[in-house]
């Protein structure tokens, strides 16, 4: 790898599409192959930069244009243990999912959790991505949890994996910096939050409770879980019947709804901003 600090530690080709190192990375582009695995592939600089602070990586492939560019985080992923191994652009290419790869792709550890680990002992904010099947949804949610100072995100039912390509890029590295958890039954997830003393909150445009009603602020600053469905459909009906409030956000325009992860940035800041008006030592 021409200019990187790292360059004299590899001997030998670059890795091609065939090198069984490749290959076996190859298979964990499949939720099949990454939970027989239990690891997952992470592209780009923002994403592996996160992974190497926050994860576990067990290698890096990159190419000499990706060293380059990014010879700090290269050197960074050699000290925290990581193999680096240099690749052509076509195994690079193999190994990605977008269309302008950028020859940088680590492979790194599950990071799911079991529900009570991801919840802990006194949860304050939780986002639920109830059967959410779009993965640059879910991981947007991911990103939009993150950055309102959630707790967790627990993904309900027949919801994507959050360790799909496309979810991890979505998330922008967010993936690594709070806990998540999987559960195929719904309603263990919401026995969960009810049992981690959270009100559960589905978001529904025909809710019985206002944002932005002064009343709702009672509810929005406790410990909450927001229940959020997928983009066609909304919340499933299993459980928006089990929340103990519908909230909706109104639509003041003409504007036929809200995408699904602008409704959970203006949710979960609700919470956030009402929490911080009832107890300002919290801001």
């Amino acid at each position: 790898m021409a200019g990187s600090e790292v360059s004299e530690q590899h001997v030998g080709p670059p890795g091609t599409e065939r090198t069984p190192r490749v290959a076996a990375a190859r298979k964990l582009l499949r939720r099949a192959g990454r939970e027989r695995a239990g690891r997952f592939l992470v592209e780009g600089a923002q994403a592996v930069r996160e992974a190497v602070r926050y994860g576990t990586v067990h290698e890096l492939f990159v190419t000499d244009a990706a060293a380059d560019r990014h010879p700090d985080l290269v050197a960074a992923a050699a000290a925290a243990g990581a193999r680096v191994g240099p690749v052509t652009d076509r195994a690079a290419a193999a190994l990605s999912e977008t269309v302008t790869p950028q020859g940088l792709v680590a492979v790194c550890d599950l990071l799911d959790v079991p529900l009570p680990a991801a919840l802990g002992e006194r949860p304050a904010l939780v986002a639920v991505c109830a059967e959410i099947a779009d993965p640059g949804n879910a991981g947007t949610v991911i990103r939009v949890a993150d950055a309102a100072g959630a707790d967790a995100v627990l993904l309900a039912g027949d919801a994507v994996d959050p360790h799909n390509g496309k979810a991890v890029r979505a998330s922008t590295g967010s993936v690594f910096h709070l806990p998540l958890a999987r559960d195929r039954d719904p309603d263990a997830v919401l026995d969960a939050c009810r049992a981690a003393g959270l009100t559960l909150l589905a978001a529904d445009a025909g809710g019985e409770l206002d944002l932005h009603d002064p009343a709702a602020d009672a509810v929005l600053a406790g410990p909450v879980a927001w229940v959020f469905g997928g983009e066609a459909h909304g919340v499933p009906a299993a459980a928006a019947a089990r929340a103990d409030h519908r909230v909706r956000v109104p639509i003041l325009g003409r504007a036929e709804s809200l995408n699904l992860a602008t409704a959970a940035a203006v949710c979960l800041y609700a919470s956030v901003g009402a929490r911080r008006r009832r107890s300002p030592e919290s801001r």
